[in-house]
């Protein structure tokens, strides 16, 4: 299934966002969220403050347990979070992007913006049966989620340096024999 450039763009974000809590945690400055912002090219409301760094450092685990879900417990918290966030889904062009779908108002809170693209991207998922797109990643050392965007569906790191300590690692043993 080709997914949307929306929802991966949305899941890219999310993954990352979700990843930044492990050690060593890449999200404890507003310097860093408004890197964050800017690569993933969010719009809207930004409030560059350490209340709103502190809502996306806490919603991480709620994001986290949604990318690693099931499909049917996915599509449970999907509906929840969509519903609680009160979502209309329209279809709007802006900053040279082509249509693509937003849920909330540009001037709702980040994390609620955050949130809602998460949930809207994860029904796509879920209702395209893609959810073995996303995984935690092959190094037993890591608990960082994996997005997969690849045709034959081969990425099993969450980073190249865990990929490349899988593969040092696997080195080291044959070496040893």
């Amino acid at each position: 299934m080709l997914l949307a450039h929306d929802t991966e763009a949305a899941l890219a974000a999310a993954v990352e966002l979700v990843n930044s809590a492990e050690d060593p945690d890449t999200l404890r400055t507003v310097e860093q969220v408004d890197a964050w912002y800017a690569k993933h090219r969010y719009t809207g409301r930004h409030d560059r403050d350490d209340a709103e760094l502190a809502e996306l450092r806490a919603i991480r685990p709620v994001l986290r347990r949604l990318l690693t879900a099931d499909r049917d417990t996915a599509a449970e918290m999907v509906n929840d979070m969509l519903a609680r966030a009160h979502a209309v889904p329209r279809l709007l062009r802006h900053d040279g992007i082509d249509w693509h779908i937003h849920a909330v108002a540009a001037d709702e809170p980040l994390v609620r913006r955050v949130v809602v693209e998460t949930a809207m991207a994860m029904a796509d998922l879920v209702r395209g049966d893609e959810m073995s797109r996303l995984s935690t990643c092959a190094d037993e050392t890591c608990a960082g989620v994996v997005l997969d965007l690849t045709r034959n569906r081969s990425r099993r790191f969450c980073s190249t340096a865990c990929a490349n300590r899988v593969a040092v690692a696997a080195y080291r043993a044959r070496k040893k024999r």
